[in-house]
């Protein structure tokens, strides 16, 4: 019988029972993720053997390039806060905080933990410090309206982490090509550091409102079709991250912060909340395939040869760097324990760490080092699916007991 014919077959299954049964899945302690996860490797040669190729690392880059930019589009969309309110003091202090703080923890640990060259320890460290906007929508902000400091904090983080770790996989990679790093520091500053993400803010901010108000202005002398007029999200998308990287800036901060002016110039509120149901459902189906083929990769060999290193950096990272950072990058401001020992709890991994491991290998990260980074990362990624799949459900029920705060539940029925 013919495999591709399978595969669909096991596709439609998959999507009808997930979403035909989610009335009852929800109240399981799993994500979806956790399940797309396990049904790619029951795809894979450790189940029905039904995905025999593994698709290279060129395909992945491009799939996951695209599923985080439709997400981070959809995050950005969901911010209505203004520059100036309280929530965004979080989100400064786990970007500008935080995040340095993972990729240097994340990269001693690998380099006096197991004695990975300083360049692949950076590299490894800006892979796995974004948290990801595509998995970690059950703790994230789904209603425009809700100023909620953790969702708020978890949905900008996520947004900005995802676009701001380029520098740093840039400077891993300039380092495992040159040790001498005064030959290019410089370079790197001026360029990767201050240029790309100037000119990724400011292409998004300028191509967003022309595009945005160009389609109201349209809309007002023949309204396009109700159908069709969705498909102004993606356009965006595409002509935004298009035009920064031609400009040499960060497409993926151009893409967030165009969700936001969006957002803040549509005028309509029925409008804004058709936009991102319709860019969180691309989202949810890029997400089902993206994590089949993650499940489907997934090899026992490399796994288990590079065991121990893996349970070190994903042992610390998720219990010891993310929590106690995290405490630290909150202290002073008055945020509630339970805000800031969530914020520490969910940085959740996934498939921005995927893109940035094969943007890497891409740019000639190779050989056993490539190899070494690669499964510690796709493991990291597993382990992180696993665990915060399992707890992101009862904990954010705990936390909105607590802080007697319920969220708007959105209509998507392929959320996370």
């Amino acid at each position: 019988m013919d495999t591709y014919t399978l595969i669909l077959l096991a596709i439609g299954l998959l999507l009808l029972v997930i979403t035909l049964g989610s009335g009852w899945l929800n109240r399981l302690p799993l994500s979806y993720a956790l399940i797309y996860l396990v049904a790619g490797i029951g795809l894979s040669p450790y189940g029905l053997n039904l995905i025999q190729v593994r698709p290279d690392a060129e395909f992945l880059e491009r799939l996951t390039e695209f599923v985080v930019l439709v997400s981070l589009f959809s995050c950005g969309l969901k911010i209505s806060c203004p520059l100036r309110h309280w929530n965004w003091n979080a989100t400064a202090r786990l970007i500008g905080g935080l995040m340095p703080l993972t990729i240097a923890a994340v990269a001693a640990t690998a380099h006096y933990g197991f004695g990975l060259g300083w360049g692949g320890a950076v590299l490894l460290g800006a892979i796995l410090a974004p948290t990801d906007p595509v998995l970690a929508s059950d703790v994230q902000l789904t209603d425009v309206n809700d100023r909620d400091t953790l969702r708020f904090g978890l949905t900008s983080e996520g947004g900005l982490n995802d676009a701001l770790a380029f520098p740093f996989v840039y400077f891993g990679l300039h380092w495992i090509e040159d040790s001498s790093w005064q030959h290019w520091i410089l370079e790197w500053t001026a360029i990767d550091l201050i240029w790309e993400i100037v000119a990724g803010i400011a292409i998004g901010v300028v191509v967003a409102k022309i595009v945005a108000q160009t389609y109201q202005q349209l809309q007002r002398i023949r309204p396009s079709d109700e159908v069709m007029e969705v498909f102004v999200s993606l356009g965006t998308v595409l002509l935004v991250y298009s035009l920064a990287e031609l400009a040499h800036g960060y497409g993926f901060i151009a893409v967030f912060v165009a969700g936001i002016v969006v957002q803040r110039t549509l005028p309509d509120p029925e409008k804004r909340r058709v936009h991102l149901e319709f860019t969180e459902t691309v989202e949810k189906l890029l997400e089902v395939g993206t994590i089949l083929l993650l499940g489907s990769l997934l090899r026992v060999e490399p796994m288990l040869r590079f065991l121990p290193q893996t349970l070190l950096v994903a042992g610390l990272l998720l219990f010891v760097i993310r929590p106690v950072g995290a405490w630290i990058c909150t202290t002073g401001e008055g945020y509630r324990p339970i805000v800031r020992g969530l914020f520490g709890w969910f940085g959740i991994r996934g498939v921005g760490s995927i893109y940035y491991l094969t943007f890497a290998l891409g740019e000639g990260l190779e050989g056993s080092v490539g190899e070494q980074v690669a499964w510690i990362t796709l493991s990291t990624i597993v382990l992180s699916i696993v665990l915060h799949g399992i707890t992101s459900t009862p904990l954010m029920n705990w936390y909105e007991r607590q802080t007697g705060h319920r969220r708007q539940r959105t209509k998507i029925s392929l959320r996370n």
